[in-house]
């Protein structure tokens, strides 16, 4: 007896350009364009324990990795930013959020003993830190500090 291929999750993203609805496996490389318009896609998705490293190690673009949990006052005070990062920084940036909860070993992998803790990854790699609550435009300046010159 075969095994179905196990199903890739997508996230359905809305073009900020033209407004089509696009869905985007959570595991894709390169980056998320509209498939109407072409346009660069704000790229926010999810990961677990189970797929974390399809999701953001193996990235070929930065990964802001934010580890939160849903009671905490801070990570929600942070979401806002988040979002905007993954918009403001569309086609240069993957947005990764990780339910530290959920996944303990991602937590552990990172050492995230606070929360909210975002990371900027290149290849799984930490390249920047950023712990506690900050306001959205401080994390947006935080972010393009961290991310790569725009080419």
């Amino acid at each position: 007896m075969t095994q179905a291929p196990q199903q890739t999750r997508a996230d359905l993203v809305t073009c900020p350009h033209c407004g089509k609805r696009n869905r985007i496996r959570a595991a894709a490389s390169g980056v998320a364009r509209c498939g109407s318009c072409r346009g660069m896609l704000p790229w926010l998705t999810d990961a677990t324990d189970a797929d974390f490293d399809a999701v953001a190690v193996r990235s070929s673009l930065p990964v802001l990795l934010d580890l939160w949990a849903p009671w905490c006052g801070p990570c929600r005070m942070v979401a806002p930013g988040v979002e905007r990062a993954a918009q403001q920084f569309a086609g240069r940036l993957k947005v990764v959020k990780v339910d530290v909860d959920k996944s303990p070993q991602t937590a552990a992998r990172y050492q995230a003993q606070s929360i909210p803790l975002l990371l900027m990854l290149q290849g799984g790699e930490v390249v920047a830190r950023q712990l506690g609550a900050v306001p959205p435009d401080t994390l947006l300046q935080w972010v393009q500090n961290a991310l790569p010159p725009a080419k």
